[in-house]
């Protein structure tokens, strides 16, 4: 069965407007370390900041090719012993389809197969249940918690940490994407 979405790398001036639904919006940036973005030029500045130099996984969810993008997702380098984070976030109007598992179960992949991770953490406030939720669905460990490990927007906040490694489980692999 084909998903009904694609994965495309980030363009972060075409994406920037659709984007904007997700990184302008307040409640969607709850658990980020900056407060929403005020523009669409601001949104695409920090798309631009998170493309970084391109070594990683940054792409946006959409349900065609040349669609608006309904999300984004990403895994990137910590720089350090094939250890690498992967974030998701999904646009109001796109919740309810499961996106965020689906899509990170395909990025996780490509990122033990083609960028050689051996570690992919998912660093998540303690308060956001969605995150929690979908990182547990795709087999990630809850390893430990960092207490005021975030000075943010919205104060002083712990991180829970959660890891998946090369030969664990993948229960993705029993989904039909």
């Amino acid at each position: 069965m084909p998903a009904d979405f694609i994965l495309r790398p980030i363009d972060p001036e075409k994406d920037g407007p659709a984007l904007h639904a997700i990184f302008g919006d307040e409640e969607s940036c709850r658990f980020m370390t900056r407060p929403a973005a005020a523009t669409v030029a601001e949104t695409i500045a920090l798309m631009r900041e998170f493309h970084g130099d391109g070594s990683g996984i940054n792409c946006v969810i959409a349900d065609t090719a040349d669609g608006p993008a309904l999300g984004r997702v990403a895994v990137y380098s910590h720089g350090r012993n094939n250890v690498w984070e992967a974030a998701c976030m999904i646009a109001p109007a796109a919740r309810g389809r499961n996106l965020a598992a689906r899509a990170l179960a395909i990025a996780l992949d490509e990122a033990f197969t083609r960028l050689g991770a051996r570690r992919i953490m998912a660093d998540i406030d303690p308060e956001n249940a969605a995150s929690i939720r979908v990182f547990e669905r795709l087999g990630f460990t809850l390893e430990g918690r960092l207490r005021g490990e975030w000075e943010m927007h919205i104060g002083i906040r712990d991180s829970l940490i959660y890891g998946l490694l090369r030969d664990d489980p993948r229960p993705w692999r029993n989904w039909n994407l």
